[in-house]
């Protein structure tokens, strides 16, 4: 007799399709997800990675842009050299004292040599405290004087062991062929061990023969200690280079290193030690053999040698006076890949015991899960586009509620200025863009008025009372310009000690100049810290004004009027002090 095989019971025929569909539904679920996830990350990575690469080349601009007004106020252009330091002594002393105090921190020494061979140099300590550090002949060691005040008596501290000749120089040799200002490449002060970069310029006689070079130095410990503070991502990294891959910044390695018998020297993108920084500069190095001329800042995506994913973006820094500096953001793809893939599990896993415990349920929960993951994608694809305000608008508590609110904090984190809280340039900007567009289709005409501020001591404050001290004062002025204002108005912080005030809607020009003068009440109130020395600070500020149509069709020449306007009233209010200098008696 034959052994018949057992035909499926009916459960199991019914059963195993749904099975099937469930975990194949789960599993598409799960490919989607992660699809999702993945363009979500790419999209989000590439807006931080553009927004930190920005933010290391406006920390960059702001750190070289005095350089140049520091040497023009040493020596103007167009003013001839002194056959003779010692002739004009006291208005070179004059100026150079000015100089340094434009730009304080980095640009806080400057100096001049001559074909005589003799120097000239002052470098700032503090506001009233100066060291003058002088030669009058070929043959003599420098003097060091210290100054209090700039009409101070000079006070001989020492002469220099070693014999200081600027012709001798880089800085010297640089500015003697450049026809304006030029950069030296950078370099390690032997005395900080710090990387140092020179700005020099030639100066002429009245006849217009060469007679010396005046320079001054720029510190980039400051950068470096900025580019080392940036957290881009758990294992990303942040660095800037020069094109031969010189170290000048970076937030994963040093910038010098020690050497055999004492000595010290810089390091290489090519030979850091650091896998991802090596990676990204080697792939970035071929980037820009090949395109010179491609737009910047740039996002590009490679795989290092263990076949990782890496994000990145740069930017190029170049000046009129040869800087050429690259900055440079990557992160690994999976530091941000690592929560999809977990969410991709556990969806999957909730699909299998929904098969176990209920066909119905689990199908329910997988097409509730499809429906949250598409708002989730369309809400990634609104970040792309640079829609920052819109909501995700998922209230759920598990994974999927996590992932939107991470990407609801991205949003707000894009959009929000740390330090203060208010809006940030960026969100400044997409809302002056989308009044001006909402005023433009409205019959009434309505005015939009834009309020430029320039606090008026803050330099003085962080230079006095350090940035923690300056980082309050910014808080404290953020706070008050925000209750200030009505809610519906926008404050934020443009850049640095620079606020705008976006007035919608305004009466009149003379309404936007009654509001401005309340804030100029404002800021004139006395602002209390608890900060080292400090008591009651009173800062002010320089506020101008643009009026929305009257001023500018648009949120750059709304923003460019109210910054000259700002710019008109500082000058304005500016004093002059005459200053009488004692010409040195030698020691």
């Amino acid at each position: 007799m034959s052994m018949l095989r057992t035909p499926p019971s009916l459960r199991l025929a019914l059963i195993v399709p749904y099975v099937i569909l469930v975990v194949g539904l789960a599993l598409a679920i799960g490919v989607l997800s992660y699809a999702a996830g993945s363009n979500a990350v790419s999209t989000v990575s590439s807006q931080l990675l553009m927004e930190v690469v920005g933010r290391i080349s406006q920390a960059v601009d702001r750190h070289v842009v005095g350089s140049s007004a520091v040497l023009e106020t040493a020596f103007p252009e167009g003013m001839p050299a002194p056959a003779n330091i010692e002739d004009d002594f006291h208005e070179l002393r004059n100026r150079f004292w000015v100089a340094t105090a434009i730009h304080t921190n980095p640009n806080n020494y400057v100096y001049y040599g001559n074909e005589a061979g003799q120097g000239l140099g002052l470098f700032r300590h503090s506001d009233e405290e100066v060291e003058l550090r002088m030669k009058l002949r070929e043959d003599e060691h420098r003097a060091i004087y210290r100054i209090t005040g700039i009409d101070g008596p000079l006070s001989f501290t020492r002469r220099e062991n070693k014999l200081f000749d600027p012709r001798q120089r880089p800085w010297y040799s640089n500015g003697r062929t450049a026809a304006g200002h030029t950069w030296t490449s950078v370099y390690i002060d032997f005395g900080t061990l710090q990387l140092v970069a020179t700005r020099a310029r030639r100066v002429l006689t009245s006849d217009g023969g060469f007679a010396g070079v005046v320079a001054t130095d720029l510190s980039l410990k400051a950068l470096n200690d900025f580019v080392g503070k940036l957290e881009v991502s758990p294992n990303g990294v942040a660095f800037i280079i020069e094109p031969d891959g010189g170290l000048i910044a970076s937030s994963a390695s040093a910038n010098v290193v020690s050497l055999p018998g004492g000595k010290h020297g810089r390091i290489s993108a090519a030979a850091s030690d650091h896998p991802l920084l090596k990676a990204t500069y080697e792939t970035l190095r071929q980037r820009i053999e090949r395109r010179e001329h491609e737009q910047l800042p740039r996002v590009f995506e490679f795989r290092d040698a263990d076949n990782n994913l890496i994000h990145a973006a740069f930017d190029r820094i170049r000046d009129e006076a040869g800087l050429d500096w690259i900055t440079v953001v990557a992160m690994p793809a999976s530091d941000y890949l690592g929560g999809v893939i977990d969410n991709v599990r556990r969806t999957i896993a909730l699909a299998a015991l929904a098969v176990l415990v209920a066909i119905a349920i689990g199908l329910g929960i997988i097409g509730w899960v499809a429906r949250d993951l598409r708002r989730l994608a369309a809400a990634a694809g609104r970040i792309g586009d640079g829609d920052l305000d819109t909501p995700v608008g998922l209230a759920r508590r598990d994974e999927i509620g996590e992932l939107a609110r991470s990407f609801e904090s991205m949003q707000v984190r894009l959009r929000t200025d740390r330090l203060t809280g208010l809006a940030n340039r960026e969100a400044l900007v997409q809302q002056l863009t989308r009044r001006i567009e909402n005023a433009r289709g409205d019959r009434r005409q309505l005015r939009l008025g834009v309020l430029f501020i320039d606090l008026n001591r803050f330099k003085y404050i962080n230079d006095s009372l350090g940035h923690d001290a300056g980082d309050r004062v910014l808080q404290a002025t953020a706070e008050r310009l925000r209750h200030s204002v009505r809610a519906e108005n926008i404050v934020a912080r443009y850049a640095g000690d620079e606020f705008v005030v976006l007035v919608d809607p305004i009466a009149s020009r003379e309404a936007l100049e009654h509001v401005r003068q309340h804030l100029e009440r404002v800021l004139a109130q006395p602002i209390s810290i608890d900060a080292p020395g400090a008591t009651d600070l009173t800062v002010g500020g320089a506020i101008g004004c643009a009026l929305f149509p009257d001023d500018g069709d648009n949120p750059e020449s709304l923003l460019r009027h109210a910054d000259h306007a700002m710019y008109a009233h500082k000058q304005h209010s500016a004093r002059a002090a005459d200053t009488v200098v004692r010409f040195p008696q030698r020691p």
